[in-house]
């Protein structure tokens, strides 16, 4: 088998991982920010997203940037689960003021996740969050927080939400000129089918394909290239959604998956649309 070390390494540089969790956090995390800065830009890349299920990363970001004494810049974000308020306007719009890039659905405490039961390392008891009200509308509250996350030129992305109310909640953002993502749609508690992909990426939607769901087998690495070559590069980015105790660090995990992609044939300039191009429309360096 051809070895794509060099290459892989080689595309990595002035790349970005959008999807990285790290300590401090109350769940088991692998690394720091601090660490991770420092490794990422050892593999010349430019920027990580610090993602927290439960507080805003804005503020631990500026921390790093400024005293991380590393090249590689760490973004901020926010997930509306329940330690902010859920679905609260006022949270996205101080995250988004101090700096904040993307803003994600409720993950951990959506209602679609809870169904599935408490993903690892849940500690409380808590009704899920939905986006739609009773009549299967989009709630007053998540008008407001598109609003919001337009104005301030940031990224709205679905989280753990169900497929119908990610689809819904992606139309309507595009419909109101929003930056939507679509979160891991080959997670196990968040699949999305192909041909519903291709149409969200058709509107203009950005479709994240994540490592980690290949490694837990909810998806081949077959199966992934093939939906990526039918969206296509330029509607799709790639994360790891790595930092969890005891797994690899994400700058290794993000080298093992070009290497992946490289091995399935999709060519540079499509490896570099998905790490490089389209992270930085996300957010908002183009």
């Amino acid at each position: 088998m051809k070895n794509f070390d060099d290459k892989a390494s080689e595309l990595m540089k002035g790349g970005y991982d959008l999807h990285i969790h790290t300590l401090p956090s109350v769940f088991p995390r692998s690394l720091d920010c601090f660490q991770l800065v420092k490794e990422a830009s050892q593999a010349g890349m430019k920027g990580v997203v610090l993602k927290s299920h439960y507080e805003s990363t804005v503020a631990r970001a500026i921390l790093v940037n400024q005293y991380g004494h590393a090249e590689a810049k760490a973004y901020g974000a926010v997930a509306l689960n329940w330690p902010v308020g859920g679905l609260n306007v006022y949270a996205v719009e101080n995250a988004l003021r101090f700096g904040a890039k993307i803003i994600w659905m409720p993950t951990r405490d959506a209602a679609n996740s809870l169904t599935f039961g408490n993903m690892s390392g849940d500690f409380f008891d808590r009704p899920g969050i939905t986006i739609l009200d009773q009549k299967g509308h989009l709630k007053n509250c998540v008008y407001e927080i598109m609003d919001v996350v337009k104005r301030y030129d940031a990224t709205l992305a679905s989280g753990h939400l169900s497929p119908e109310e990610s689809v819904i909640l992606c139309k309507e953002g595009r419909r109101r000129g929003v930056r939507m993502v679509l979160t891991h749609p080959e997670f196990s508690r968040t699949i999305v089918s192909a041909e519903i992909q291709e149409e969200l990426a058709k509107e203009g939607v950005f479709i994240e394909k994540v490592w980690l769901n290949v490694v837990q087998k909810s998806v081949s690495i077959e199966q992934m290239v093939s939906t990526i070559r039918r969206i296509g590069s330029s509607s799709a980015f790639i994360t790891t959604d790595r930092g969890q105790k005891g797994s690899p660090h994400p700058t290794i995990e993000m080298h093992r998956f070009v290497c992946a992609l490289l091995e399935q044939g999709l060519k540079d300039s499509e490896i570099r649309d998905l790490i490089h191009n389209v992270p930085e429309v996300i957010l908002g360096l183009e």
